[in-house]
């Protein structure tokens, strides 16, 4: 590491949101510190710490004039002062010299363009290359992030990718042009574990290779204490704590930094009886994606997102559904709800309800549930908190106005929001705290089934810890069933009695917990294994996935 002035050196940064005639929120305040080049420093703390807020200033993208810098606020990169910089210097740095990974992929890329389109944006606006040039530059992005067949996806859109897969794009379109410094806004948080082990290293790769260097946010402190040499630890919109990663991790001198290393899902929920009722199963269940080609889009293929899986979800049960991106876990989970045709049996507390027409599903609605994955796409911009809970009160005629509002305040204090929240709309609200909305809105039905698909993947560690006791105070309260859809191997053994590993939409291996976590069997299976509990062991390559 050179001795010459630090690449990006922010001072005194202060940020300040307006609150229509209330007094303005501080979302950061008094922030200082530096990245040098070809360095990586992590920014680590809780949801609504001011971690993201942080690294939008340094590029300008906050939502001015709601938001403002406090006086004295400094952030320069290569000496040149960002705040406050005129618009056409600031777009020379965006995406060429400073590129970012947003957290949320789905919100972040345009659902009109292809991935082509996107990807190849930043070469044509600051490389000035045409489209057919491009293109070489483009299938090298798409394949170096994990992207298989990357020639097929060029005329995909973002609703055609998986999470995991949109957020691999997001991360090829940073690249594009070789930045100075990437800013990382949580890059693998919907990754499973053998390619987010892959985009580790690639990035290191890339960084050795380029010099380029990397603000690292993240909740996932392993990521931290492998990637980055200096970390800062942020708790309400302060840092508290920074240091070489090392020294920090080994004795941290602030009470938050050692509550945030001691936070890990742990603990092994108690069972259900043997002989507990099935509350949901699937026989031999497939769902099949056509596959068009030539001028009379001929069906020449499938795709074969489900290809054959039985299963069966008892009351109080927890099984656990794990693979890669694109195996498709979700899929399962969307044809079991009925959200998406499938052929093969369905049951839901012993009522077939394959053959059921939308009439006839809407009443059993209430009772089947889901927490999707990316919690900013599913909530209306629109309502405000106390609307998106309470709207399936209101749809199933629970209650009056009164009462509906009350069971609202009680579901946001299950999830650990502030009940006084609810006059408030998502945007106003941290990824993670988006995702305890989410998990509030599908709990205050009190449902007997529910999907919950990566419901932890937005949040930091202490919160996940926080909210698996929730899920299973929650099922051990009303018995619920559920079906938990990870990446996170570590919050999966907390929560399953039972694991199916997916691979190419069928069942790899399937079985108690741990059985699967102790003792696995399949080739794949221990490879997953490896990656989420030994991600040195990937990153060096020792491990092969």
């Amino acid at each position: 590491m050179s001795d010459e002035s630090p690449l990006l050196r922010i001072d005194n940064l202060s940020v300040a949101f307006a609150m229509g005639g209330a007094e303005p929120v501080e979302a950061v305040r008094g922030v200082s510190f530096e990245v040098r080049r070809g360095e990586t420093v992590a920014l680590v703390g809780e949801s609504g710490s001011g971690k993201s807020v942080s690294a939008l200033s340094i590029l300008q993208l906050l939502p001015y004039p709601v938001a403002s810098h406090a006086p004295g606020s400094s952030v320069k990169f290569k000496g040149q002062e960002l705040v406050g910089a005129p618009e056409p210097a600031l777009r020379k740095v965006r995406g060429n010299e400073i590129a970012m990974i947003f957290q949320e992929p789905m919100t972040s890329l345009n659902p009109l363009h292809t991935i082509e389109k996107q990807v190849g944006e930043a070469l044509l606006i600051h490389k000035g290359m045409s489209r057919s040039q491009a293109r070489p530059r483009i299938l090298e992005l798409l394949d170096l992030v994990g992207i298989r067949d990357p020639e097929s996806r060029l005329d995909a859109y973002p609703h055609e990718l998986s999470g995991g897969q949109r957020q691999r794009v997001m991360i090829a379109m940073a690249l594009a042009n070789d930045p100075d410094l990437l800013i990382a806004d949580e890059p693998t948080t919907a990754l499973d574990v053998t390619i987010q082990a892959q985009i580790l290293k690639l990035l290191k790769d890339l960084q050795d290779r380029f010099g380029m260097a990397i603000l690292f946010i993240t909740h996932d402190l392993g990521i931290v204490r492998r990637m980055a040499e200096r970390t800062c630890v942020m708790q309400a919109g302060e840092i508290v704590e920074q240091g070489e990663t090392r020294a920090l991790f080994d004795a941290p001198s602030h009470a938050y930094t050692r509550k945030l290393l001691a936070a890990q899902p742990s603990g092994v929920k108690t069972p259900p009886a043997a002989d507990a009722p099935v509350v949901m199963a699937g026989d031999a269940l497939k769902v099949w994606f056509p596959i068009k080609q030539g001028i009379l889009r001929r069906t020449v293929d499938h795709v074969r997102a489900v290809d054959g899986i039985s299963l069966t979800v008892r009351e109080g049960q927890t099984v656990g559904v794990v693979g890669e991106s694109g195996s498709g876990k979700t899929t399962l989970a969307m044809a079991l709800l009925r959200l998406i045709g499938a052929r093969g049996g369905i049951r839901f507390d012993g009522e077939a309800i394959d053959g059921l027409d939308g009439k006839a599903l809407r009443r059993l609605r209430r009772r089947m549930q889901v927490v999707f994955q990316d919690p900013f796409g599913s909530l209306s911009p629109r309502l405000s908190v106390a609307e998106i809970v309470g709207e399936g009160l209101a749809v199933h005629g629970i209650g009056d106005a009164a009462e509906r509002d009350r069971l609202v305040v009680e579901a946001l204090r299950e999830v650990k929001l502030d009940p006084e929240a609810r006059h408030r709309y998502p945007h106003e609200f941290s990824g993670g705290q988006r995702q305890r909305i989410a998990i509030a809105r599908a709990m205050v039905l009190k449902p007997r089934f529910v999907v919950l698909d990566e419901p932890t993947s937005a949040l930091d560690m202490s919160v996940q810890a926080q909210i698996v006791d929730l899920l299973r105070d929650l099922q051990a309260r009303h018995k619920l069933a559920y079906l938990f859809i990870s990446h996170d191997l570590k919050v999966v053994r907390a929560m399953a009695d039972e694991v199916i590993v997916m691979k190419d939409g069928r069942v790899v291996e399937a079985g108690p917990a741990s059985d699967i976590f102790d003792a696995p069997q399949a080739d794949y299976t221990k490879a997953l294994m490896a990656a989420a509990f030994d991600l040195e062991a990937i990153e060096s390559g020792v491990v092969n996935v």
